[in-house]
């Protein structure tokens, strides 16, 4: 076989995995079309083989980013072998979604992340019966009894062990780490919203060599270098949700990312939990909004060890399996629905609830080029807001 062919499939120029970790690379293809485009790298990894605007619309890729993907292919193996030794000079490991130890959680959401970075030995099981898992999320500026109560909280689980998954960040995400630090007997999983060489946030390094210590890991989908940026970390919340049976949020103000993980974690089928507070602490604001429309009040530790069947029933508390359904949170009417500002605002009005809709007739409806539509439907599809489904056709989630 000649080197001219050689470079015409993705199997043979190099095994999907070379090629997901060269895309998770690419610095000019967007988070969503890496998602989409690593899942399957087969029908795209043949150029020619299907015309350009036909695999586009199948594929749910822009063309622009569908060219730039095909670019890559010839570089594949060698990207993805200074990734592996560029990782590895940071004492971590490269796990891609074709690797036997990538977390079988993950492929539950609609675009998982095609690879992960990570510092710490990362379960496969992680969220499983053998290893639960539990996400304790909230405020980045929490008041003494919010910090309390997440390390209390933290611990109680880890003593059971549960291992506790959290974002790093300062306030709640960091006291739930030290909680379960303090424990010892389940790890702790910290999925960041930017590289592992990055020092964020500052001040969390002392805090990151007690988590790895104690056994636990760090982990996160984006590259060593990789900076925070603020759309980042909606996005990390997805994989917060996913990795756990539940989530915890402890304080959260009405507009607080940690409800971004709540509703990852509904939309997964997973539990949402709650701790109430003062209707006078704007802190307290999210959290009481989720009891209200039906996650689960965290009172005690105890309530959601007996959910997690890991502690003795009692009758007084109510047992998660009884209550699937009060976890389908009433959906907002249109004026009340908080909605992206530009065309993914557009579009998931243009998606009324129950039906799907191919991105030909949004694109014709909204007077805008098909690129475009496609663009914003995978980004709103890499937050939760939207689910490709056969056709290809867009479904909005939640109804």
């Amino acid at each position: 076989m000649t080197e001219t062919h050689r470079t015409e499939t993705s199997c043979e120029m190099g095994e999907a995995r070379d090629l997901a970790i060269a895309l998770n690379a690419a610095d000019r293809i967007w988070r969503p079309a890496i998602c989409r485009l690593a899942a399957d790298p087969e029908p795209w990894s043949r150029p020619g083989a299907t015309p350009e605007a036909e695999l586009s619309r199948e594929l749910g890729v822009p063309r622009t980013q569908l060219r730039r993907a095909v670019e890559l292919l010839p570089r594949a193996a060698e990207i993805a072998r200074r990734e592996t030794e560029a990782a590895s000079e940071l004492g971590a490991t490269i796990l891609t979604r074709f690797d036997p130890g990538y977390p079988a959680a993950l492929h539950d959401l609609a675009l998982p992340p095609p690879v992960l970075y990570h510092e710490g030995p990362l379960p496969a099981d992680l969220g499983s019966a053998e290893l639960p898992a539990v996400a304790l999320v909230g405020s980045r500026k929490p008041d003494a009894d919010g910090r309390e109560a997440a390390t209390l909280f933290a611990r109680a689980l880890a003593d059971s062990g549960v291992a506790v998954v959290s974002g790093f960040a300062r306030g709640i995400d960091a006291a739930a780490h030290h909680g379960a630090v303090a424990s010892g007997r389940a790890p702790t999983l910290a999925v960041l919203g930017c590289g592992l060489a990055v020092d964020y946030p500052r001040g969390h390094r002392k805090l990151r060599r007690q988590i790895l210590d104690a056994g636990g890991a760090l982990v996160t989908e984006w590259r060593g270098d990789t900076l925070p940026r603020p759309w980042r970390f909606p996005v990390r919340n997805r994989v917060i949700a996913a990795l756990t049976q539940a989530t915890v949020v402890v304080q959260a103000a009405p507009r607080s990312g940690s409800l971004i993980t709540a509703r990852h974690a509904l939309e997964l089928g997973r539990d949402v939990w709650a701790m109430p507070g003062s209707i006078f602490d704007e802190r307290a604001l999210g959290t009481n909004a989720l009891i209200r429309d039906g996650a689960y009040p965290a009172l005690h530790p105890r309530d959601l060890l007996e959910a997690l069947r890991l502690a003795p029933p009692r009758r007084t508390v109510r047992r998660a399996g009884a209550l699937t359904g009060a976890l389908e949170i009433p959906q907002p009417s249109p004026d009340e629905e908080d909605l992206p500002d530009g065309l993914p605002g557009q579009l998931l009005q243009a998606l009324p609830r129950g039906l799907s809709r191919p991105a030909e007739d949004l694109a014709a409806e909204l007077e805008a080029p098909l690129d475009r539509i496609l663009s914003s439907l995978l980004e709103l599809e890499l937050l939760g807001r939207v689910r490709r489904v056969p056709g290809p056709e867009y479904r909005r989630e939640g109804g």
